[in-house]
């Protein structure tokens, strides 16, 4: 008996020394890195958002429950405890379905999701506002920057115009005596007459009276007859009063031979806009025609309330029309109108633009820009890079290699071109994001939002440190039913 148990003692610590050699010689290694391998994958994850809804996250690829949205890698964690830099330390587990859902130990969330670890430098990245994306995600997004510029600040007002006739340079033809016409040589309305054409022939008993009584004055008129003198300035008067020209006087005076019928003269250069007048009877103050002149025209145009401190007179304006597009007219403001109307909000501004060749004609259609110089030098932003929300202003600044740092800036007027002024936030040279800000927008706010849950879970977690887990969710968002 006590020999069969000495072989056994002796073949028992003969196998636990070829043990005890394998274990030196690193046979299990392989076993060894296989399991650290499986571990070191399991923990290296990417996860997934939502750029509209930013509290959705997971760690697998796929579509947004709630609108369908392809989602989008927000971070890569290189998991690897054993890394050249030592090992991490595991702050905490989130879920990475229920932003801020936190726990102190390993396991699963309230929907059944393991919890995925966050490690000390992962949670010091998070606080920092800087945007990291890598090159892929860059692209996807399709970020676009440009940079901040220096120059003049312009504010341009743009609106439509109404061609219409320069008032002042509008004529009646009327006579101051009853009468016949006997001819006309104006028969049309659009016919255009210049100053000193014959319009029409009237007749008229009254005017050939008045012609009469001068000649006679004019027989009678001796210089040793002061009375005579005075009669024949009192004739050469009345003539005058009828609209004769001191020219048809003299020349009255000249023949001594009074005319049945008189030819009446175009007073002005125009257009004639209406004809009132037919052979035949006329009265005395009856309009017989109406002319406009058109070298010059007025347009109108309606500035609402917010762009008139940009509207000064005298200020340069330009004006293109639909039929002649290639064609630039320039004029001037002549007069801004006291009142607003109460239903539009908008003042009736007039301008006057010169038409020697009477391209522009009453009635039509125009384009009108204001140009109005605030100040000749200002930072300027594309209008597309700014995020308004309420009375904060932000733009997202491309600092290089992939990272994105949000600014709130303050802003000055809008200028020409959708451009706007910033008063502070930015420097000349620094690149703006004008394409894909809604993205960085969004993983901005999603890390403020999720850093608040945090600090408050933390406080949770610390004071009931048994608890497994502490959710704490968006207000508004509702477990959904099991």
């Amino acid at each position: 008996m006590n020999s069969k148990m000495k072989i056994t003692s002796t073949a028992l610590w003969f196998v636990m020394a070829i043990i005890a050699g394998l274990l030196v010689a690193g046979c299990f290694k392989p076993f060894e890195k296989t399991a650290a391998a499986k571990q070191t994958n399991t923990q290296t994850k990417t996860l997934y958002t939502c750029g509209m809804h930013p509290w959705v996250i997971q760690d697998h690829p796929g579509n947004c429950p709630i609108c369908g949205i392809k989602l989008e890698p927000i971070r890569r964690t290189a998991a690897n405890p054993q890394s050249p830099a030592g090992p991490r330390k595991i702050l905490y587990y989130k879920s990475t379905m229920i932003p801020g859902e936190i726990s102190q130990k390993p396991g699963k969330d309230s929907m059944g999701m393991d919890m995925a670890p966050v490690y000390e430098n992962e949670a010091a990245s998070a606080n920092s506002s800087v945007i990291e994306v890598d090159p892929v995600t860059m692209q996807d997004m399709d970020v676009v920057t440009t940079p901040v510029v220096s120059g003049p600040l312009r504010r341009t007002v743009r609106t439509v115009g109404l061609v219409d006739y320069n008032e002042p340079k509008e004529t009646d033809v009327t006579t101051k005596f009853k009468g016949w016409i006997e001819k006309l040589y104006v028969d049309y309305t659009g016919e255009l007459v210049h100053r000193g054409e014959p319009m029409f022939k009237i007749y008229s008993p009254a005017l050939y009276a008045a012609e009469v009584e001068y000649l006679t004055a004019l027989s009678h008129t001796s210089s040793a007859d002061p009375d005579s003198s005075n009669l024949l300035t009192a004739a050469a008067e009345k003539l005058r009063f009828f609209d004769i020209s001191d020219e048809r006087i003299a020349k009255l005076a000249k023949t001594r031979t009074p005319h049945k019928a008189m030819v009446i003269l175009s007073p002005a250069d125009g257009f004639v806009i209406q004809k009132n007048v037919f052979e035949g009877q006329v009265d005395a103050g009856t309009t017989l025609y109406h002319l406009a002149n058109l070298n010059t025209v007025w347009v109108y145009v309606e500035i609402y309330e917010q762009d008139l401190p940009y509207v000064r007179l005298g200020q340069e304006a330009t004006m293109t029309l639909s039929y002649l597009p290639d064609r630039v007219f320039h004029g001037r403001v002549t007069y801004i109108y006291p009142t607003v109307n109460e239903q539009t909000r908008t003042a009736k501004v007039r301008l006057e633009f010169e038409n020697p060749d009477y391209f522009l004609k009453p009635g039509m259609f125009a384009q009108v820009t204001l140009t109005h110089e605030l100040a000749p030098s200002a930072l300027l932003v594309p209008d597309s890079a700014i995020l308004r929300s309420g009375e904060k202003n932000t733009v997202f600044v491309a600092l290089g290699g992939g990272k994105f740092e949000p600014r709130t800036v303050v802003l000055g007027p809008e200028a020409e071109h959708d451009m706007c002024q910033v008063v502070s936030g930015v420097s000349a040279g620094e690149r703006v994001v004008t394409s894909g800000e809604f993205m960085l927008d969004s993983e901005s706010q999603l890390r403020e939002a999720i850093q608040k849950m945090l600090e408050s879970n933390q406080a949770a977690a610390v004071t009931n440190s048994s608890a497994p887990a502490t959710n704490a969710m968006p207000a508004g968002m509702t477990m959904p039913a099991k």
